[in-house]
């Protein structure tokens, strides 16, 4: 769904407006909604756009505890149930190496993942495995203008090299239990909250926020409510 904010923007004027759109899917998605057009006509502020999607969620004036230790307990009970960690170690504080060892990282993740219901995106590629594969695509189409045989294969095995590398990863950005479950509370908002169709109003707009900082580098102080699109 293609949206477009109209009028003059203090930070939004040098962001592309697909990867806005990419944001307010990414909005829909976390909160469970569809937004129509006439949900976005008068929404001008980054303020409108949070009431906009506290009117489209349900049971908008229900408050809990924060989304976040949801997520951790619900993190916290999945490795409790798949792992022989001691409970003393799992602890926001705890590092994930302590928790998921290299040699069986990618079978215990999996249980974790079964275990709460969702994928939680954890595991990612060295990033010079990826450069490298990357590097190969590149000369390969480059080289496929020349000997078409040749760079079609090294095209072909640099994409399954990839799709590998993506697959059997072992890397973790996120480094302990507390960051990881502010990640899975940021991406699975629904999911963690203890009835799902509950939302805290009050923690919208920092879901928001966040979507914002992460995925459009936005400083933190310049998402007031008055921020217009």
């Amino acid at each position: 769904m293609k949206v477009n904010f109209k009028g003059p923007a203090i930070s939004l004027h040098n962001v592309d407006p697909a990867d806005i759109d990419d944001v307010l899917m990414k909005i829909q998605h976390l909160f469970g909604i569809r937004f129509e057009q006439e949900d976005l006509e008068h929404v001008k502020t980054f303020g409108n756009l949070c009431d906009a999607v506290v009117k489209k969620v349900k049971d908008r004036n229900a408050e809990s505890a924060c989304t976040t230790q949801h997520a951790f307990y619900t993190l916290r009970n999945a490795v409790y149930a798949t792992t022989n960690v001691e409970k003393e170690m799992v602890k926001p504080q705890t590092r994930l190496a302590q928790l998921f060892p290299r040699d069986t990282r990618l079978e215990v993740i999996a249980e974790v993942e079964k275990e709460m219901g969702f994928k939680i995106n954890l595991l990612k590629p060295k990033g010079s495995v990826v450069a490298t594969f990357v590097a190969i695509l590149v000369i390969s189409l480059a080289g496929a203008f020349f000997y078409p045989a040749v760079g079609g294969l090294g095209a072909a095995l640099a994409i399954v090299g990839l799709i590998l590398a993506g697959k059997f990863g072992k890397e973790m950005p996120v480094k302990t239990l507390g960051d990881l479950a502010e990640k899975i509370s940021r991406e699975h908002y629904r999911s963690c909250r203890k009835n799902a169709s509950t939302i805290n109003r009050a923690e919208v707009a920092e879901k928001i926020k966040d979507l914002f900082i992460h995925d459009l580098a936005f400083e933190p102080s310049a998402l007031t409510r008055d921020l217009r699109f």
